[in-house]
């Protein structure tokens, strides 16, 4: 089998104080049948520059105008040329074995979409990693959207395949803010789902500029979410609509708990008039889940897949 050529395509806005880090965790993955395309969404501060500074290692791509994170992805995913996009915000790293994981994946069973995990750190530095892991625990579903284990969404812990995410048409561009959910449901009945549960591959930077501390912002996303769903705008049709009830109702519970910590009672209610279906379809769905056997992790050695 020929081994799968994979695109990691990073985006930049105003990142100049993490982007260098990002783009160096690509460039010294231990696999390297893959290309590595930055694209600068019309960042005003040094990031072009230590972009460029890069030089023929990556190609680079710099938006005129800011067209924002998803029409970025888009533009680098248009021109990569990987069987499989890997996508890294630029405050984000990848782990030095994460393409290496990645590609024994695709290479044991050719999953559509893989889901990795994601270690957390903070500070300008980026966290002191160990040797490799030996081997890969994970979880295989038939599709996405059934998935029976908890995951944290993030464009950095996204990995697809091109044709599969041409198919659904990429990140929905125009919405900021739940953007990484968006997309799991557009993919959510894409074929088969591998879940990362270990190692983790992608390493989220915890700081001041994370939007997740934005708890106003996310509140019309997520009813966009939910207009979508109610609109039939998600794949799967009726056969799976208690899937994607389930899938959606618990972000909203769990925006419904920030808005209401956060003393946001009228976004907390507009929450729970527009999705308390859906909630009660997350809690069936968990309950009911503590009753049956969830799908068997497997494992796989990580030796001789450089």
């Amino acid at each position: 089998m020929i081994p799968p050529q994979l695109s990691v395509i990073i985006t930049c806005h105003n990142q100049a104080l993490f982007i260098k880090d990002a783009v160096n965790s690509a460039l010294a993955q231990s696999y390297k049948a893959c290309e590595v395309i930055a694209v600068d969404d019309a960042s005003s501060d040094d990031s072009v520059h230590i972009l460029k500074a890069f030089g023929d290692s990556l190609r680079l791509v710099c938006a005129p105008k800011n067209i924002g994170a998803n029409a970025a992805r888009n533009l680098g995913a248009s021109l990569a040329v990987g069987d499989y996009l890997v996508f890294l915000d630029g405050d984000d790293l990848l782990s030095p074995w994460a393409l290496k994981t990645y590609k024994a994946l695709i290479s044991a069973s050719q999953p559509p979409i893989l889901l990795s995990r994601l270690f957390f750190f903070q500070g300008t530095q980026p966290p002191k990693t160990g040797e490799s892991p030996r081997e890969i625990t994970f979880v295989e579903y038939e599709n996405l959207i059934q998935k029976d284990r908890m995951h944290r969404a993030s464009a950095s812990a996204t990995v697809v395949n091109r044709t599969t995410f041409q198919r659904v048409g990429g990140w929905t561009e125009g919405l900021f803010h739940l953007d990484d959910l968006d997309i799991m449901m557009k993919l959510g009945v894409s074929g088969r789902c591998v879940q990362i549960l270990s190692p983790t591959t992608a390493c989220y930077r915890v700081h001041a500029g994370n939007t997740v501390h934005q708890v106003a912002r996310f509140i019309p996303a997520m009813l966009a979410l939910i207009r979508k769903e109610k609109a039939g705008e998600y794949p799967g049709g009726p056969r799976f609509r208690f899937e994607r009830y389930a899938f959606l109702g618990g972000p909203i519970f769990f925006w419904i708990k920030k808005c209401l910590r956060a003393r946001l009672y009228a976004s907390a209610n507009s929450l729970v008039m527009k999705g308390w279906v859906m909630a009660l379809a997350a809690a069936m769905r968990r309950f009911f889940g503590r009753l049956t056997s969830r799908v068997p992790t497997r494992t796989l050695r990580m030796s001789g897949l450089d």
